[in-house]
């Protein structure tokens, strides 16, 4: 059955009155989600403390991600925040013997290196796979840095700065072949891009519910394989991260023997409302009508811009581009407010003008955006 994605786009309110692209920073809030957040409201006049009611909502969270992607419940740990999720990984390692390299990229988020820069006070080794002369990081480029030594490998999917997508399964079968271990960050594309993390045989991934799951802010969640569970034990912990929560035992760390080891303390309790809701969208549209849907409109936006002059700097290659459209301006914070000032809502990044991309966006969109650029060209493209 076609997907009617106009009708997707009447439950996001904002997009009557905006050229929403800006998926990759915040997503629109859905109808649903801002009900969600109402019933939370509503719950907690009328209740106050409703603690098996909120437990619920956050074991919703942890089943609906396990089934995005292809994980068992017990794998996925929901955290705070992708950087919760990596500093109680990273809390688990042991950096003093000969296995204590860390390999990361030039187009990680500051997250995804400033936690593993961190560990170098621990013993850590951070060293980084640079990207070429394009712009973007061959697989020979990780090629020269994971050996015998490496114990991780922390690399997100889409670069944030530019909407470049690693070849992770390239990445993961170098990594194996050394005895490494793989972390993938997949903020920029979960949600947007069709994961499954026993496909790609990652060890760990980590991501947030602000962007392509039409969540937000305040919770996060990681993947962690169900073989290494019991060999991890955070020192970075609390209360949610014990084998028996309700125990209230001040005597030892007793963490779960899954995934949930790696939270930490209270969830945030309205963000699983309205995240719950977020992925209940994602889930009844489907992530491979998503990915399409996607893929159609980065395509059509590339073509657009080839078609002016102004060209994207994102790989054209669907293999090598996530949901982000970047183009560089000299001007790029002027370019952003003449946009923001034409109700585009988009972002920037270094020099890079984004336009993030959801399946709630149109072929008019893109057209809104195209000209705008075209118009203002001449003075600050």
């Amino acid at each position: 059955m076609k997907t009617d994605f106009d009708a997707l786009r009447r439950r996001f309110p904002v997009l009557e009155r905006k050229t929403y692209l800006n998926s990759g920073s915040y997503c629109a809030l859905a109808d649903t989600v801002r009900a969600a957040i109402d019933q939370y409201m509503e719950d907690r006049l009328l209740v106050g403390a409703n603690w098996d009611v909120w437990v619920m909502k956050n074991e919703a969270v942890r089943s609906s991600m396990a089934r995005l992607l292809n994980a068992k419940p017990d794998e996925i740990a929901v955290t705070a925040s992708a950087s919760a999720g990596i500093n109680a990984l990273a809390s688990a390692l042991n950096f003093t013997g000969k296995r204590n390299k860390v390999v990361i990229s030039d187009f990680e988020f500051p997250t995804n290196a400033q936690i593993w820069h961190a560990q170098e006070l621990r013993g850590a080794r951070v060293v980084h796979a640079h990207r070429a002369a394009d712009g973007y990081i061959p697989l020979e480029q990780f090629e020269k840095l994971i050996d015998e030594e490496t114990q991780l490998v922390a690399v997100t999917y889409v670069c944030f700065r530019n909407g470049a997508k690693l070849d992770i399964p390239g990445i993961v079968r170098l990594a194996r072949a050394k005895g490494a271990k793989v972390l993938l960050d997949c903020y920029q594309a979960v949600g947007a891009v069709s994961i499954d993390v026993k496909q790609l045989d990652v060890d760990f991934a980590v991501g947030g519910m602000l962007k392509y799951l039409l969540g937000t802010a305040g919770l996060g969640f990681m993947y962690v394989r169900d073989e290494l569970i019991k060999a991890l034990t955070p020192t970075h912990t609390g209360w949610f991260a014990q084998e028996n929560i309700t125990a209230m035992d001040i005597t030892a760390n007793r963490p779960s023997h899954t995934a949930r080891r790696f939270e930490a303390g209270t969830p945030a309790v309205v963000n699983c409302y309205a995240v719950e809701a977020g992925l209940q969208i994602i889930h009844e549209v489907g992530t491979q009508a998503i990915e399409e849907r996607i893929r159609y409109l980065t395509r059509l936006c590339m073509d657009r811009l080839e078609a002016i002059g102004w060209p994207s700097i994102t790989p054209r290659d669907d293999a090598r581009h996530g949901p982000m459209v970047c183009v560089r301006s000299k001007q790029v914070a002027e370019l952003f407010a003449a946009l923001t000032a034409e109700d585009i809502v988009a972002s920037f990044r270094d020099d890079n003008l984004r336009a993030t991309f959801h399946f709630y966006n149109s072929e008019q969109d893109v057209e809104t955006f195209v000209s705008a650029l075209e118009r203002h060209r001449g003075r600050i493209g």
